[in-house]
């Protein structure tokens, strides 16, 4: 290492440290790709504090200057608060600032003048930095690095959206006569090169061997045991992971254990600190106030309130959504408890990894949700420790990912022929389309924008799809947060309980047009589901692979969706109370799908006779949606399912999953290329439970918009196997194919993905 980094305290590095350091020095970008807490961190910040600290003087003057990025505004404040402490030594050589939504604008002339690392998000890149580039000129003429942590997040549409941030941002940079090497980290990936690669659009090199101390995790798989209730249909219903969790954080706060737990949704995670609150103040009434939640939505000075007591100590127990997952440095925890499988074994990995983070012993807990894919998880363990992790899915040639980004390109510069191989293959087919539409307009060789707003509020990137929606208490006015326009039909609909830091809303109305939800206090014994219905239509077929007699297909759909009526469910059984009506608007999407049909000739053969068909479809699809997160790095809540007797498309009985994204994440796709893997999996699930007609844990479905009818367990289980029998073996599930081609201007519901 260099005489600067040692400086900092820094004169041990371990193996894949040193590695890393060597290639960025060199000028050649890296990824790092080893396990929590193995020091990726310093990984990057050597080569950075060592470029920085040499003085290196660019053209006009100012000292090199490097770009951190993060995938929440907690990590680039912890990254902050630990690049500060390393800096400390080497006085005003090292000038780090955030820059994010919460920087008051007074701090940030001082940023862009005079930081010289600057931490921020693909958000404030895209929104901010990139459109007022001018003003960031000499920051971005002096660029040598740009970091991004946790780029194994960066997936689906959210990373087909950074992925054209970053070559906004490099095309730029060569306007200003820079050319940054890209430094990455990343949690334990499958192929982190071709994964970086494709994110930054640059060649990388990768760095996967961990030299770092580990302590022992203990790891438990845990299933809520049934109840004595019963559910819809009879089914037999076991006790919430919501509440399992929060009895199990009770338990180890009174013992002192320093636990975070995290939870799929945000209003799970304020459950989980609720109920564990209560169960405290039984035990001893200090407990309670040593309990929090954290999730996005807060507002900023909530949020750092409960990150500073979190490293202090003061907090002894947390419940927590992702937000908190991204590489927050919280040293001292002692066990971590998962409410849910997160979706992915690389973010299993990641939340699990977050205690025993000093080198320590820890707990890691697994609690099953009671759908498909958690309940094979814990009877099939093989499945998260014999298994590696997942690929990373992003399309940055996806059309609705592409064209805004060509928006925004144009202008910040207009764009020549020179920039079409930077933005992808699909660039020269979309910039007419966006001629035509009045977005650009063609003088020369060069595209211009040609409108007064902004291009870049053309698209939100982490695909919420619109402005948020402000949650208001009606009696004082007091704005409580934010809910993602593409939730607020699901989420904060009239009737909804909404929780916010331990306190339970009910909102009494929601405002589309001015996108409020107008909430007051209140104390409800229950939660609310939403439920909703789906239709589909194909616009095109893009492959098609014969199974025997039934046809496997991807390709283009519409997809029509309405939330109907919601849920009222006992908070600690899941027990159903009641289930209300909703006149909301119905909203449409264009994405990709896959679907499967089956013939007369096997239905008769798998014995499904015509009145036992809608329910053997109905219970695949639910649980081939439930097991699609095995195979595809996504969460249940990205896809969504259509099955149809008989569609009007197909003229067949079909089923369809789908992507919840316009134009699609790429998740369908993965689903047609491991078809066979993916279906088998989904009939063992359904034939090794042990329920006699079906239930939570293997095909219904609490957001299905048809109350769970009708299903068919055993009917189901025949189908598949039938479909298996034609699968053909190795690649011809589905052959390789250009991702992402725009789809073309172009029954019975389910279960559906949140709207556009």
């Amino acid at each position: 290492m260099t005489a600067a980094v040692r400086a900092a305290g820094i004169d041990r590095p371990w193996t894949h440290q040193a590695l890393a350091a060597e290639h960025a020095l060199r000028g050649e970008s890296v990824v790092v790709a080893t396990g929590t807490a193995s020091g990726k961190s310093l990984a990057y910040l050597a080569p950075v504090l060592s470029t920085l600290l040499d003085g290196s003087e660019a053209p006009n003057g100012r000292g090199a200057t490097a770009l951190y990025l993060a995938p929440t505004k907690a990590l680039a404040a912890d990254q902050h608060r630990s690049v500060r402490a390393l800096a400390a030594p080497l006085g005003k050589a090292v000038r780090p600032a955030v820059h994010d939504g919460d920087t008051p604008v007074e701090e940030r002339e001082w940023i862009r003048q005079y930081a010289n690392y600057v931490l921020t998000n693909p958000d404030m890149l895209h929104r901010s930095v990139l459109p007022s580039h001018p003003r960031w000129a000499s920051f971005l003429r002096a660029l040598r690095y740009v970091v991004i942590d946790e780029c194994h997040t960066y997936r689906g549409v959210f990373g087909s959206h950074v992925a054209q941030v970053l070559r906004r941002l490099r095309r730029l940079c060569a306007r200003y006569g820079s050319e940054p090497v890209f430094l990455l980290a990343s949690a334990t990936a499958a192929e982190p090169a071709t994964a970086a690669t494709r994110l930054t659009g640059v060649p990388v090199v990768e760095i996967t061997d961990d030299g770092s101390p580990r302590g022992e995790t203990v790891f438990a798989l845990w299933e809520p045991p049934l109840t004595e209730l019963h559910g819809e249909r009879g089914a037999p219903v076991r006790r919430t992971a919501t509440a399992e969790t929060a009895e199990l954080l009770t338990d180890l706060a009174v013992q002192g254990v320093r636990t975070v737990a995290f939870v799929r949704s945000r209003r799970g995670a304020e459950l989980v600190a609720l109920i564990a609150q209560e169960r405290l103040a039984a035990v001893d009434r200090s407990l309670p106030s040593r309990i929090a939640a954290y999730r996005g939505g807060y507002l900023p000075e909530e949020r750092r309130a409960i990150e500073r007591a979190l490293h202090t100590g003061e907090l002894l127990g947390l419940s927590a959504t992702t937000a908190l997952e991204l590489g927050v440095d919280v040293a001292g925890l002692d066990a971590v408890l998962l409410a849910g499988y997160p979706g992915t074994r690389a973010s299993l990995w990641q939340q699990a990894g977050r205690a025993g983070r000093t080198g320590r012993g820890a707990l890691a807990v697994l609690v099953a949700r009671d759908d498909p894919l958690d309940t094979y998880l814990v009877h099939h363990p093989e499945a998260i420790f014999r298994q590696p992790v997942e690929s990373t899915v992003l399309d940055p040639d996806n059309p609705y990912v592409l064209a805004p980004h060509l928006c925004a390109a144009a202008e910040e510069l207009p764009l020549t022929e020179a920039d079409l191989a930077l933005f992808g293959p699909e660039t020269p087919g979309l910039l007419p389309r966006l001629e035509l539409r009045k977005l650009l307009r063609r003088r020369g060789t060069s595209w211009h924008w040609t409108r007064r707003e902004r291009a870049a509020e053309l698209t939100g990137i982490r695909g919420e799809g619109g402005r948020p929606v402000q949650v208001v208490e009606e009696g004082t006015g007091r704005l409580l947060g934010t809910v993602d326009a593409s939730a607020a039909h699901t989420t904060v609909h009239e009737g909804a309980v909404h929780l916010h830091q331990g306190r339970s809303y009910l909102v009494r109305r929601l405002d589309l047009d001015d996108n409020v939800a107008l909430v007051e206090q209140a104390d409800p014994p229950y939660s609310t589901t939403a439920r909703d219905t789906t239709t589909i239509s194909v616009l095109e077929t893009a492959e098609e692979v014969p199974w025997g007699e039934a046809r496997l297909c991807f390709g283009s759909v519409e997809v029509t969706n309405q939330v109907v009526s919601f849920l009222r469910r006992r908070i600690l059984t899941g027990e159903v109370m009641g289930e209300s009506k909703l006149d909301l608007p119905p909203r449409t999407l264009r994405t990709r799908a896959v679907w499967w049909t089956v013939t007369e000739d096997q239905l008769d053969a798998a014995r499904v006779a015509p009145e036992a068909l809608g329910g053997a479809l109905h219970a695949a699809e639910h649980a081939s949606i439930g097991m699609l997160p095995l195979f595809a790095t996504c969460d249940r809540r990205d896809i969504g399912g259509v099955s149809v007797p008989l569609h009007p498309d197909t003229l067949l009985p079909t089923v369809f999953v789908y992507d919840g994204h316009p134009g699609g994440a790429g998740f369908a796709e993965r689903a047609f290329r491991t078809a066979a893997r993916w279906l088998t999996a989904t009939r063992e699930a359904i034939a090794a439970c042990e329920c006699e007609t079906g239930c939570p844990s293997c095909i219904q479905s609490p957001k299905c918009g048809n109350g769970n009818e009708p299903l068919d367990k055993r009917a189901a289980v025949r189908l598949l196997g039938r479909l298996l029998s034609g699968a053909p073996e190795g690649p011809a599930e589905g052959a390789a194919a250009p991702p992402g081609n725009p789809p073309p201007e172009g029954r019975d519901s389910a279960e559906s993905a949140p709207g556009p």
